[in-house]
Order: structure tokens, then sequence, then C-alpha cells
């Protein structure tokens, strides 16, 4: 069921009450929020696995307490030995999504770690990097109860990832995905964390876990090295901010989608919705994500090459030319790519006024479903965004970032109110998060932002078109008008799981108090001080 609590000095938010309870004891000791994130990290990577894992990437923004924005963009490229001809050779015209031939990036996750590590020290942090990680070791150690979430699957993934290498022994029993409450271990993951607590984060990429990954790598036939783990780091951008009338709302840049979220957001301001979860709430918002969809393709073209200006797409003018060309009764065409990214969202509020957003993710369900022997990681599938097409901007090419569905956001409002949120849903995630805010900026309360239903377009493997998805609970009367106004709307009886996600919204007000919301659809939850 939902949660929404007020905290007076602190609070943490995370898709499984596992992880929480880790932000919680962090802050207890007195960590800071950042110190929390990382330990909640940590947690998500070994009890949330269909979420994320060591092996996919993660995007920071993190507000200092003085107001700084910062983001940390923790995404591995393609690897050295990644090439077309590579793929055509082995008889691939297009790149797999699931198995040893979609896992070919380096895993930049823990890269981001590091970076948040380093930043939390320097803002006041003394907590020891074997403190952080020390629930993480415990659960994979000892077990952690199956989620709920992870038989939230279309059983289409299901049959993809069995015989991706490990994949069966790690995760399934008897061929199946067990129950949730059943009891689970991962000892090579908890020996994995076990020695970065012991060595430090960088053994990850320069130490004896880099040489035991690239081992394993180069023995199943991916394309990374270890050179390539050697040369990796994550680095620190400045986010992208849109200012509204009565916020500035914060995403990080491409490879993000957050230009996508804050364009939506943009021109959706701009249509004058007065009333939230009417037609013309749904129908504005998905119209505006359309124009968002839009910029991101034109800001994403070629992010490692063009010098894109991205603050075009977020200037007045241009904002305003895009809400003037939509219709207030008919829905434009549109055409997204196919994708079922389902991140963990991470929130935290400290009492100095520090706050974290953070998105981690393995790209689809469980990424490639390919499990390290040695170390017991779990690759993403991120390089299925590539393509084998030589004249596509995503052409496949060693050293190559791929494009993401990972948008973690914050706001600061007029009044001094800060906003940590975020959600999960791929493409569904920035339409996710504009109905969210756009609730919140109404008057709604964090839980009455996550709770209420929602919409989005979604392609989803297997689909010719793209389609609206529409939750169980709701409104059949706008679900009819949104049908007549020409969106494509796929039956709730076709998609076994009727959520778009989980999302998490925390709020500071002006005098201190943290209201926080998360999802009911889900496994999430709040806690702290």
């Amino acid at each position: 069921m939902s949660q929404n609590q007020t905290f007076s000095f602190a609070a943490v938010a995370a898709p499984r009450d596992l992880a929480c309870r880790a932000g919680q004891a962090i802050l207890i000791e007195g960590g800071n929020a950042i110190e929390a994130a990382i330990a909640m990290a940590a947690v998500m990577a070994v009890v949330a696995p269909h979420l994320n894992s060591l092996g996919g990437d993660g995007f920071w923004l993190i507000r200092e307490p003085r107001g700084r924005v910062r983001a940390v963009e923790a995404a591995g490229a393609s690897g050295a030995l990644a090439t077309i001809r590579r793929w055509r050779d082995s008889g691939h015209d297009v790149i797999p999504s699931r198995g040893v031939w979609s896992a070919m990036t380096v895993p930049g996750m823990v890269g981001g770690w590091i970076e948040a590590m380093e930043l939390a020290h320097a803002l006041g942090g003394k907590l020891p990097l074997d403190m952080l990680l020390a629930p993480a070791i415990a659960h994979a150690r000892d077990g952690y109860p199956v989620a709920a979430g992870e038989g939230r699957m279309q059983p289409f993934d299901l049959a993809a990832l069995k015989d991706a290498p490990g994949f069966a022994d790690a995760f399934l029993a008897d061929g199946k995905l067990p129950p949730a409450g059943t009891m689970r271990t991962a000892p090579a993951l908890a020996s994995t964390l076990q020695q970065l607590a012991h060595a430090g984060l960088k053994d990850f990429y320069r130490g004896d876990v880099a040489r035991e990954m690239a081992g394993d790598m180069e023995r199943m036939g991916m394309p990374v090295t270890r050179g390539d783990l050697k040369d990796f780091a994550a680095k620190w951008r400045t986010p992208l901010a849109l200012k509204m009338r009565d916020a500035t709302v914060y995403a990080p840049p491409p490879p993000s989608p957050g230009i996508a979220a804050l364009v939506t957001l943009g021109v959706a301001e701009r249509l004058g919705i007065a009333q939230p979860d009417s037609f013309a709430f749904f129908h504005g918002l998905l119209e505006a994500g359309k124009r968002g969809f839009a910029a991101r393709a034109g800001a994403m073209m070629d992010f490692d090459g063009l010098d894109v200006d991205h603050d075009a797409f977020l200037a007045s003018d241009f904002l305003a030319r895009e809400a003037e060309a939509i219709s207030s009764r008919r829905a434009a065409e549109i055409r997204l790519d196919e994708c079922d990214e389902r991140p963990a969202w991470i929130g935290a509020m400290d009492a100095d006024g520090l706050a974290v957003s953070c998105l981690q993710s393995a790209g689809w369900h469980y990424g490639s479903g390919c499990v390290l022997p040695g170390t017991g990681i779990l690759l993403q599938n991120r390089g299925s965004a590539f393509s084998l097409d030589q004249n596509s901007p995503r052409m496949l090419a060693p050293g190559r970032r791929p494009v993401h569905g990972l948008a973690p956001s914050l706001a600061v409002f007029r009044d001094a109110a800060l906003m940590s949120f975020g959600a999960s849903g791929g493409e569904a995630q920035p339409q996710i998060l504009a109905q969210v805010f756009v609730r919140i900026a109404m008057g709604m309360t964090p839980e009455e932002a996550v709770a209420a239903p929602r919409c989005a377009l979604r392609r989803m493997p297997g689909d010719v078109s793209t389609m609206l998805d529409i939750e169980a609970e709701f409104d059949p009367s706008i679900a009819r008008q949104l049908r007549q106004s020409g969106h494509e709307i796929r039956d709730t009886a076709d998609i076994s799981d009727h959520s778009l996600g989980e999302a998490g919204v925390m709020i500071r007000r002006s005098k201190g108090a943290i209201d926080a919301g998360t999802d009911p659809r889900g496994d999430s939850a709040v806690s702290g001080l």
C-alpha cells in the first residue's frame, strides 16, 4: 500500500524496505544523505536484481546544502571489441535484447558510488565504506526474501532470459521464478561486495574484482576488456534546469532522457491545465510528452560527437511554440523505440539540507540475464540500444555510450521547498515524472500524487506501434475521451503488469519537515528520523 509520512530531520526512500532500513541505519549513525543513498544503492543491487545490479549503470542528482545542484553520470561505454563486424560475423542482423550479445558495455554504477562517496566526505561525511556496504553483504550472504515485483514481468522475457549464462542458477527454482518471500542467497556477490569493502570501490575497475570480471567476460565472448574497465570513470555533469513559474526543476543531461521530462513540463505549463486527473490533464501531458520525446531525439542524435545546445530546448520561446502546436482535442502521431526498463529510484534528504535523487538500472528486467560466475555480477543489456546500421545515429562502435532511460529529478520551489522525485518505467518515466510533478504543483500530497492512476505512451517488445497504456484503476470515462481523441489505448487485459512502474516523492518544506510518499503499486518504502 502507499505510504505518506512526515519526518522531522531526515528521510530515505527506495523500492524495497530492506534498502530503506539500511539508509535509515546510516542516518542514525550520523551519516549524511549521500552516505545513506550509497548504502541503499548497494542493498538494491543485491535484493532487486530485476531492477538493477552491480553490472548496471546509474545517474545521480545531488543538491548541496548551499544550493548547488550536481549530476553524476555513471554510464559505461561499449567495449573495445564492440564492432558491427563482430555481430554480423556471428550471424546477427540486429542486436539481441538478452544474452551474451546484449552485454557489451562497461558497468558504470559502481563508478557513481565512487564519485558520490568522495563528495559525501567533502561535505563532512565520516562513515567508512565497510559500514555502508555491510547491509548489502549480509543480505547477499545470509539471504533475502524475493520481492513481489520480480514476478511482474512479461512471460516472453523470462523465456528469453532462461538461456542466458548463469541466470537460471542465480534466480530460478525448478525453471521458474520463486514465489515472493522465498529466501535467496548470492554467495559470489557477497564475496565481491566484501572485497570492495576491504579494498575500496576502485577495485571494481582496477583490482581483483576487475580481473575476475574481465576474465569471465572474455570467456563468454563479450567485447569488454580489462583495459575498458581500467579506463572507466564516472563523470560529473552540469544538470539541465527548467525555470517554471513556481519552481526550478533539474534533470541530468543526455544520455539521460531528462531533457524529455523537462520539455514535457515546460510545454505543459503553457497549456493552462487547471484540474488534475481530467481529460485535459492527461491529454495535455501526453501531447507535451510527445514534444519532449522529439526534443530528446534532437538532443541525443550523437551526444558524444556534436555540440548540442540543450538549453535551447528549454528556452521560453521554444516551449511556447511547442505548446501552440498542440491540439486540445486530437492526438498527434508518435513512434517510440521498444523499451521495458524498470530502474530503481533512491531518494534521501538529511538535516543539513543535502538531497539526493538517484536511479540505478540493469536495463530491462534482469538486464542481459548473464551472471559472471567468479563475481556473481549480473550484467546489463544496455548494448541493445545500439544499432548495426552504419547510417544510424546509434551505430555500434567501440567506446560509445548508449542512450539511457534514467532521469532522476530534483525541484526547488519559490517558497524554498525542495523536492526529490523519481520513477521507473523506461519510456514511461518522463511522462510519469510530469504527471507526479504537476499533481504536486496543484496541491496534492506526495502520497496522493504517486498513488493516483497514470497513463503513458510505450512501445513494448513485439508492439508494431506506440500504444497508450493505462493502469487498471484509470477512470474509464477519461479513457473513452482519450480514445475518441485518437490515442491508441492498449487493452489492460493484454498487460501482465497493469502498473507503469513505481514512483517516489520527498519534499522538505521551508520549516524543515520532510513529507515522503511512495507508490502503492510495488514494494517501495520510506523511512527516516
